[in-house]
């Protein structure tokens, strides 16, 4: 697990975490490769940027357009599980149409 402290705050999940019990040894060697502590400093720093009123995946997204669906979109669990962001109970319309949940920084 490489890790990234920013504020305080520590990012990073071990490798076992981002891998079920039932998956392949390919999927055990790539989880080792991620580099989980980087990309939820990333999608964290991108959510706080758009303060109180948040944001939904797609704008996260949007902000990384080269990297793959999964990399950001696997980040928000581990934030969430971490109390770094929180969702909103709010709802908004996404790209496809179909609502989006609401994320922010948790500002303890």
């Amino acid at each position: 697990m490489i890790t990234y402290n920013l504020f305080g705050r520590v990012f990073g999940t071990e490798a076992k975490k981002l891998v079920r019990k039932n998956d392949p040894d390919t999927s055990r060697e790539s989880a080792a490769l991620v580099d989980s502590g980087r990309l939820e400093g990333m999608v964290y720093e991108a959510i706080k940027k758009f303060g109180d009123k948040g944001c939904i995946s797609d704008q996260i997204r949007a902000m990384y357009p080269n990297y793959p669906y999964s990399s950001i979109t696997a980040r928000y669990r581990a934030l969430l599980d971490k109390g770094f962001i929180v969702d909103t109970g709010e709802r908004r319309q996404g790209q496809s149409g179909r609502s989006q949940r609401v994320l922010k920084v948790e500002t303890k």
